[in-house]
């Protein structure tokens, strides 16, 4: 094949300091030869010789790659590719069959371009700076924040991935951040999952031979790959441990110290760190059995890099727990809750109580739901606990046991939060994509409300000055939709990822890390959060206890290392950084966060800053109308059929006011539980939802059907003037006012009503007889219609109640009275008829 002609595009980085785009097309006329694919074997003896300093010549990692040679380490001059720094053009190609060269350079000038990965890669190859601040899918190209799968970057189409017989596991790494010197101490366990015996085995390091990785794409490269290569460097000589050979299941642990200058760093940056076992003796010395792969940051006493403001949220928040359901005695009403899990969380040891123990003293921004505060004073002045969530009858419920706890974590929050930013979250922190997206419009006077109260409560509670008018959308997903109903609810300011919102003049995409805040239209700020330090966050759910180490240390050496790759990337810019993690925060994710802020901060390359900090000088933007909401968040959204119960069941509970002696407190109890409905913590537990919601509804219609007209068949009605009995039952909790009965008679000129309405008052828990007063014309049966309806709007309450009257002895003087009447109406009729025919 000749006359191929190869394009090479290189993005820049910038973000909002500047980019610069350099378009070069070059026509490059290449002979090659017909290629074949030979599938790359695991690297079972990697020697310590390969990696670094290799100058020219040909390395093809188990591929026929024609038309140059891949060199693997650092300097390499010549050939085709260089994966290292200081590369000089050509085309990276982990997999096979790349055909054609390409230029690109993963060093320090380059904006973390592309590699290649698979069998028959040819054509143009793109390199481009951080590309997103969420997670997304790119095929063949580099991702951006580390939270991107570049399809070929994780996985390596073409390259081997087998399961090796001894697991690896880290327990400690110190120090976390290397400085000038010292020795690096590393421990873990490793196990024998083979089934079989093996032999003496050693274990060592490696340090990435590419040395420094310069893009937070490349971080995200190293963590999935899965066999040991040469990308991985040379063995650390004679810094090993020897362990004793291994019996089927056994588990041994293992101790190195090296050096910080046998690990031969290039200066400040995050280095990919191996630690593999390999059989120690024997014909097959040398033989990879397993590995574990890790970041190690290093920042030299010297180093002058521009740290970043660093914004941190500290979430305390937690499911719903109180019901719409009230108990009323005769000195209180006491609220129910459907469980009573709150008590653990508050008590000592619990995930909120030591959150705010945790958070305390520290450079973070509280962020606060006025619900979770409202439900723990609910619980220091005295609650129940339903038999079963959802129930609707509160005399069933039980007496709950956390109200000590609940008072004394309000205690140690006040403390906590004296003089620092508190965020309070719309009340119940209501699902804003849901609601934007579902039909949450008649909604959003409810919300707004509640908000209002919501932030009083706060401050009241708390003794500080809370700042509201804060969303926080699900996934930090924005757009249209989105924005404009956090700006109904009175949100000015909303949290989002980078994803859908783009600064003014940005061409492709972000450039280097900076996040800060970002002037829609509309007025709305949105304040972007890293997206791939969010996803990172999220997706760790490690144990508290020495068996979560492994997993919390990985997470922090990621962390360190994406947080000082971000620094590199401008070395000199002033930039933000803002940090969210989950809104249900696990105590081992909230323990690694502070000791990733400090460390950061005690090296130099993180600098705390406070919210309004980061909402300083917004930047001019826009969204970008980014199609890719996650199906799996699609499928987490309230579902538009429950949004419109609730809507429901918010109608309903205005017509339940309307009857009510007291019906503030039962308005502001039904009108919080129809927000929890709608909250986002809803996300994680769908049953829970979907029960939360239908005990709401249960309530109200128990309550609506608690006042009712009681049954009758048959009354006898002697006289010309008697009263009818009705009998209203009440079973509410509270007296009954605002309601008033009618009675409508088929035969009117048999018997009527004298009584047009009557109104109703009954005491709570009490049945109340009325008596209609009505008048008898004639003998005989008549179908009454009773029913209740609203003084203030005249709405029917109720179903009707129908019964017979049976008209007895009606006096023949009445009869006659009767009789004579309607024939002089006649008469008078007939003499009127009669003078208009005469004129």
């Amino acid at each position: 094949m000749a006359g191929a002609g190869v394009e090479v595009v290189v993005v820049g980085r910038g973000g909002t300091y500047g980019r610069t785009v350099v378009a070069t097309v070059t026509t490059i006329l290449v002979a090659i030869t017909s290629a074949f694919w030979i599938p790359a074997g695991p690297a079972e003896a990697v020697g310590s010789a390969q990696g670094r300093g290799v100058h020219g010549g040909a390395m093809a990692y188990g591929c026929a790659v024609h038309g140059g040679a891949t060199a693997y380490g650092r300097e390499s001059r010549g050939g085709s590719v260089a994966s290292g720094r200081g590369s000089s053009g050509g085309t990276t190609a982990s997999g096979c069959g790349v055909h054609g060269a390409a230029g690109t350079s993963h060093g320090p000038g380059s904006s973390g371009g592309s590699v290649v990965y698979g069998p028959g890669a040819s054509g143009a190859i793109t390199a481009s700076g951080r590309e997103a601040h969420g997670p997304s899918a790119a095929h063949g190209v580099g991702t951006a924040h580390g939270a991107s799968t570049a399809h070929g970057a994780s996985t390596a189409r073409g390259a081997p991935s087998r399961r090796y017989p001894v697991s690896v596991e880290l327990a400690s790494l110190t120090p976390a951040v290397v400085r000038q010197g010292g020795e690096l101490r590393v421990s873990g366990r490793v196990t024998n999952t083979s089934g079989r015996r093996l032999g003496a085995v050693r274990i060592g390091v490696r340090i990435g031979a590419s040395g420094a990785i310069d893009t937070r794409g490349e971080l995200s490269a190293v963590a999935r790959r899965t066999p040991l290569t040469r990308a991985d460097g040379p063995e650390v000589a004679n810094r090993t441990a020897r362990l004793a050979p291994l019996e089927t299941g056994a588990e041994r642990g293992f101790r190195l110290t090296v050096p910080v200058p046998d690990l031969e760093l290039d200066g400040a940056g995050a280095y990919a760190l191996t630690v593999n076992v390999v059989r120690a003796d024997g014909a097959r010395a040398g033989t990879v059995l397993g590995l574990t792969r890790t970041h190690l940051s290093a920042y030299p006493d010297a180093t002058r890099l521009e740290p970043l403001r660093t914004t941190v949220l500290w979430p305390v928040l937690d499911a719903p727990r109180m019901e719409a359901l009230t108990l009323r005695t005769q000195d209180s009403v006491l609220p129910v809750f459907r469980d009573d899990e709150l008590t653990a969380a508050f008590g000592p040891g619990g995930r909120l109580r030591r959150l705010v123990e945790m958070g305390k003293g520290q450079p973070v921004t509280w962020v606060l739901d006025p619900d979770l505060i409202v439900q723990a004073q609910a619980m220091a002045d005295g609650y129940r606990v339903a038999r079963t969530p959802g129930d609707s009858d509160p005399r069933q419920a039980a007496e709950g046991e956390g109200g000590e706890a609940a008072a004394d974590w309000l205690a140690v929050l006040r403390t906590a939060v004296r003089g620092r930013e508190v965020i309070a979250l719309p009340y119940a922190d209501p699902d804003l994509t849901s609601l934007a997206r579902g039909g949450g419009a008649p909604l959003t006077g409810l919300l707004r409300r509640a908000s209002r109260t919501g932030r009083s409560v706060v401050d009241r509670a708390l003794g500080v000055r809370a700042r509201a008018g804060v969303g926080w959308p699900a996934g930090g997903e924005l757009d249209d939709r989105i924005a404009r109903y956090a700006k109904k609810l009175g949100l000015d300011t909303v949290l989002a990822s980078g994803a859908g919102v783009a600064t003014a003049g940005e061409l492709v995409s972000e450039g280097a890390t900076d996040d800060g805040a970002v002037s829609l239209e509309g007025g709305t700020t949105a304040l972007r959060y890293d997206a791939a330090i969010a996803s990172l966050l999220f997706a760790s759910h490690p144990a508290a206890g020495a068996s979560g180490a492994p997993a919390r240390l990985l997470l922090r050496q990621r962390l360190l290392a994406e947080t000082l790759t971000a620094a590199r990337e401008l070395p000199n810019a002033r930039r933000e950084l803002v940090m969210v993690p989950p809104r249900r925060m696990p105590l081992a994710v909230a323990r690694v966060l502070l000791t990733v802020v400090a460390e950061g901060r005690k090296a130099g390359w993180l600098a705390p800053a406070g919210f309004a900090a980061a909402l300083r000088k917004p930047t001019a933007g826009r969204l970008r109308g980014f199609d890719g909401y996650p199906l799996a968040r699609h499928a987490a959204e309230l579902p538009p059929d429950r949004l419109a119960a609730v809507v429901r069941d918010r109608r309903r509970m205005r017509a339940l006011a309307k009857v009510l002696s007291d019906a503030r407190a039962t308005a502001a109890s039904v009108r919080a539980a129809l927000a929890r409905s709608v909250a986002t913590a809803w996300r994680a537990d769908s049953a829970g939802a979907a029960a939360y919601q239908r005990g709401v509804s249960r309530y109200l219609t128990a309550s609506i059907a608690s006042v009712r007209l009681v049954p009758k068949s048959t009354v006898v009605v002697a006289g010309g003037s008697a009263t009818i009995p009705v009998t209203v039952d009440n079973g509410l909790q509270q007296d009954l006012t605002g309601v008033e009965l009618r009675v409508l008679s088929s035969r009117p000129e048999r018997l009527t009503a004298r009584d047009r309405a009557v109104p109703v008052q009954a005491s709570r828990a009490v049945s109340r007889t009325v008596r209609i007063r009505v008048e008898a014309y004639a003998n005989g049966p008549v179908l009454l219609t009773a029913r209740l309806y609203t003084t203030a709007d005249g709405r029917p309450w109720g179903a009707p109640m129908t019964f017979t009257a049976d008209v007895r002895s009606v006096p023949s003087g009445a009869v006659l009275f009767v009789l004579g009447g309607t024939g002089l109406i006649v008469l008078a009729v007939a003499f009127r008829l009669r003078r208009a025919r005469r004129r």
